[in-house]
């Protein structure tokens, strides 16, 4: 029952990383965009919980109706103040650019924070399990979690293929000149995007805040485990971003069963494994 227990756990954590992977698959498959500090803004997405839920003594959830705007407006002005600008053929300057974002997020969040971990208290809700047959217990929390990220990941589903916004993305994924030819801005749409991706970011925050301690240094690990989960399930596929996190969840969590310091290391042999077999994911670019 420990193993069967361990991959439960594996599963659940799994939909946590699946919201670490889903608003990086968003903006790449929308702008071919690699955003190197997407980690960096779910740390500050978390900090930005802490002090509102602190200051003005909330429950780190209901912190999300001031964090979630806050980030879509973030996204949007970043996306059309400096990100449209390095958008090209060249995938080079995107990469300097939000690696230089990374290093600001992180620099600023140390100097406003210092270096101590942070954690946000959600109350009982964390500890709080329910009792299955054959001695298992899943919390609730844990639960929760999963099940919100199988929405979010279904909500940007239908958004991208059942509306005209999503209709407006892929077009102006496949083809920019034609898309503005039709009176889409490329500028907007790709602000649009990045909001879009800011509030799934938002999300994962609070989430992760409230899951574990965090610090200012603690973005580069979401990005890998983002990253991870992404080219896992294919380029390009939502749900393939599900399955992703779920592998690199449970990789993790029958590592530490194994060994407790080869939990982290499980999770890199198996995207290694997965990119060995299957090159380009699971998974295809969903196009309709």
């Amino acid at each position: 029952m420990d193993w069967v227990n361990s991959i439960i756990q594996g599963v659940l954590v799994g939909g946590l990383y699946a919201l670490f992977a889903a608003g990086l698959s968003l903006i790449f498959g929308v702008m071919r965009l690699v955003n190197i500090a997407h980690g960096d803004l779910i740390i500050l997405s978390a900090f930005l919980g802490l002090t509102v839920s602190t200051s003005l003594d909330l429950n780190p959830f209901l912190s999300l109706i001031i964090v979630i705007p806050a980030m879509a407006i973030l996204g949007y002005l970043l996306q059309r103040g400096i990100l449209n600008k390095t958008l090209g053929n060249d995938i080079l300057p995107p990469l300097l650019v939000t690696f230089g974002l990374s290093v600001i997020i992180q620099n600023s969040l140390l100097e406003l924070y210092t270096a101590d971990p942070q954690k946000m208290n959600a109350g009982n809700i964390e500890v709080a399990s329910l009792s299955l047959p054959g001695g298992l217990n899943i919390g609730w929390y844990p639960l929760i979690m999963f099940i919100i990220s199988i929405l979010i990941i279904g909500i940007l589903q239908f958004i991208f293929y059942k509306t005209s916004l999503g209709r407006a993305f892929r077009a102006t994924s496949d083809d920019q000149e034609i898309a503005q030819l039709m009176g889409l801005s490329k500028n907007h749409i790709f602000g649009l995007a990045m909001a879009i991706s800011m509030v799934v970011v938002a999300i994962a925050g609070i989430f992760l805040g409230v899951r574990t301690s965090f610090d200012p240094a603690a973005g580069p690990g979401r990005l890998i485990f983002g990253f991870e989960a992404v080219i896992i399930g294919g380029l390009g596929n939502l749900w393939g971003t599900l399955i992703g996190g779920i592998i690199l969840g449970v990789s993790q969590n029958i590592g530490a069963k194994i060994n407790p310091g080869w939990q982290i290391l499980a999770g890199h042999i198996a995207f290694l494994v997965v990119l060995a077999v299957r090159p380009k994911g699971l998974f295809h670019r969903m196009d309709g």
